[in-house]
């Protein structure tokens, strides 16, 4: 997991080499420039990014996700949010859609952090992730999500 601010980006990069492609898009140009649910593409269906607009929800109605082929790089553009983190060993699998690379647990958080515009959080494919969760009730938020694959 890397939680940090947008200014921050290029700090993380060398670690794979879409990701890089991601980080260096971390800029008011370009995600001022995105529009609702139309994907990016940064390398074909190995490094994306789409942007979303939708309420917060509570905490029990958002089940942790985790993928095996791809790290999400989350970045708050508008609103706000509370993004649970746990291992995926640590949680009980409840649904598992191979073909999609999502995998959806139940369980509870180790670490919690409430992300806000100016920041971006990174989730590996050890890092299960519960996101869309209400901050002081709902809100609306507008989040861009960079998908990287990290099969080489």
């Amino acid at each position: 997991m890397i939680y940090a601010k947008n200014g921050d980006a290029l700090t993380y990069k060398g670690i794979h080499p879409d990701l890089d492609l991601a980080l260096e898009r971390i800029t008011p140009e370009f995600l001022g420039g995105l529009e609702d649910d139309r994907r990016v593409t940064l390398n074909g269906d190995r490094a994306y990014c789409t942007r979303f607009t939708y309420e917060t929800i509570p905490e029990e109605e958002s089940p942790f996700e985790a993928h095996r082929r791809y790290l999400d790089i989350h970045i708050m553009l508008q609103g706000e949010e509370r993004v649970d983190i746990a291992p995926p060993e640590a949680l009980t699998l409840a649904e598992a859609r191979e073909e999609n690379d999502f995998y959806a647990y139940r369980g509870e958080p180790w670490h919690s952090t409430v992300l806000r515009p100016g920041e971006f959080l990174v989730v590996f494919p050890e890092d299960a992730h519960r996101i869309k969760v209400q901050v002081d009730g709902p809100k609306t938020v507008t989040k861009a999500v960079f998908k990287v694959c990290l099969d080489r």
